[in-house]
């Protein structure tokens, strides 16, 4: 990547149903200048998540959508190749929710330095960034697990549902994921410790529940929403609770589904279903942080990315997400340090 090129990705469309490459545009910009307080940044890695989905519409929602022809943003971790601010030196590695370009100014907010001696960098925007923020606060917050009770993970293979079941495990409890091929149901079960995992692709899931939860469900991390969910819903228990974090299956859908009308299962069961956003949680990012460190550091929580290389194939990595091509975390490797 030389210093004199610089490139964006810009919305260049609004999707209906399925994104393509064409929604996305690679436009040649100017190199940036780090003016006094700023810095210069260098893209190393970029987040693909599936939240974007929702962003591409032009629809108010939790966070802005992503404007028709401009650049695009999201979680990135950056090279400072330059810098005019007093906390920050060149060479220091940096994690902040950037433009998706190759080179870009900050004036340092919102942005964390990273240590590279305290292992990869990238589980900044993994394990110990957002995506286990998630799913450490809402499997607490909301999923309050106890020992011995059993709790369900839906997208269990993902970023976020890798980490809950691995974090349930922890508390006790047992654990079964749903995930969406055999590679994947293999890796939660054989390395991550998981007591049992579903195929939706090639499984009745309700009747999958029924053989690997005799007991029925007490916690639900929902990451998929649509059939899937319906079918965790028939065997919650009394004083099951429902972490609502994604519904990744409905994200491209053109028309609202007609599904089985369970929400009475919830007043049979007194059971509590919750919808949450993590930043909600923002003044408490630290403590999570914290005890996610600890656990990866000591063994308790394995993680795994999944990288494709090159800045011209990010709209490739997102769109992958909905095709559920990724275990762990998407991640796209932009360029080298220095």
């Amino acid at each position: 990547m030389s210093m004199n090129h610089n490139q964006e990705i810009r919305l260049a469309s609004r999707p209906v149903g399925m994104p393509t490459r064409e929604n996305f545009a690679f436009v040649d910009v100017d190199l940036p200048v780090a003016n006094d307080g700023q810095v210069l940044l260098k893209t190393m890695y970029i987040s693909v998540d599936p939240y974007m989905r929702g962003r591409m519409n032009d629809v108010k929602s939790y966070v802005p959508p992503f404007q028709l022809d401009h650049v695009m943003d999201g979680d990135v971790i950056a090279e400072v190749v330059e810098s005019r601010h007093s906390e920050y030196a060149t060479g220091d590695i940096v994690a902040g929710h950037l433009p998706w370009r190759l080179y870009g100014v900050s004036d340092g907010h919102g942005l964390r330095k990273l240590n590279p001696a305290q292992g990869p960098v990238t589980a900044a925007l993994s394990v110990l960034g957002i995506t286990g923020i998630t799913a450490y606060f809402g499997l607490f917050d909301i999923g309050q697990p106890k020992p011995g009770e059993t709790v369900v993970v839906s997208g269990a293979a993902g970023a976020v549902g890798t980490v809950v079941g691995q974090i349930a495990k922890l508390c006790g409890c047992r654990v079964v994921g749903i995930a969406g091929s055999d590679e994947k149901t293999s890796y939660l079960t054989d390395e991550l410790g998981f007591d049992g995992a579903i195929n939706y692709h090639t499984q009745n899931v309700g009747l999958a529940l029924k053989e690997v939860c005799p007991q029925g469900v007490d916690v639900y991390f929902d990451n998929v929403g649509g059939e899937v969910t319906d079918a965790v819903l028939m065997r919650i228990n009394d004083g099951a609770r429902i972490a609502m974090c994604g519904q990744i299956a409905l994200y491209n859908a053109t028309k609202a589904e007609m599904g089985p009308r369970l929400l009475a299962q919830l007043v049979v069961h007194r059971a509590l279903m919750k919808g949450f956003i993590v930043s909600d949680y923002a003044p408490r990012f630290s403590e999570a942080i914290k005890r996610l460190a600890t656990w990866v550091a000591n063994g308790n929580i394995k993680y795994r990315e999944s990288v494709i290389e090159g800045f011209n194939r990010v709209p490739e990595a997102f769109l992958g997400l909905f095709r559920g091509d990724n275990i762990g975390k998407q991640l796209v490797k932009v360029a080298q340090s220095e």
